[in-house]
């Protein structure tokens, strides 16, 4: 599980990624529903299973509840959580590759920074 995913990414991950981006941001607040199944799947252009399957690694993970007949809501607790996994998440997994990209292009960790915008 990574926030941070790419174009190699299976589709579910992707899309698993841009739902635990908007618990981050707080677009999805804890007692938030999140959309539908299908309107997440119509908005992204993505297969509606494929959608349950990003959907239930949040409900597996603890992150969500399923209401029968209501939807997916968003766990008290899941955003705070979902910030601890995903840290550890970038610190394991992404930060080991964009730390060896930098060195492999020769740039200075301080410099990049330091840059406007960093």
């Amino acid at each position: 599980m990574t926030a941070l995913s790419n174009e190699d990414s299976p589709v579910y991950i992707r899309l698993r990624a841009t739902i635990a981006a908007g618990i981050l941001r707080g677009d999805y607040a804890a007692g938030d529903q999140l959309p539908s199944v299908r309107a997440f799947a119509a908005e992204h252009g993505a297969n509606p299973l494929t959608v349950a399957k990003a959907y239930q690694s949040f409900q597996d993970d603890g992150y969500v509840e399923v209401r029968r007949g209501v939807g997916m809501f968003v766990l008290p607790g899941a955003v705070e959580a979902l910030r601890v996994a995903e840290r550890a998440s970038f610190v394991d997994t992404q930060w080991p590759r964009i730390r060896g990209y930098i060195d492999l292009l020769g740039l200075d960790v301080a410099d990049l920074l330091e840059r406007e915008g960093v």
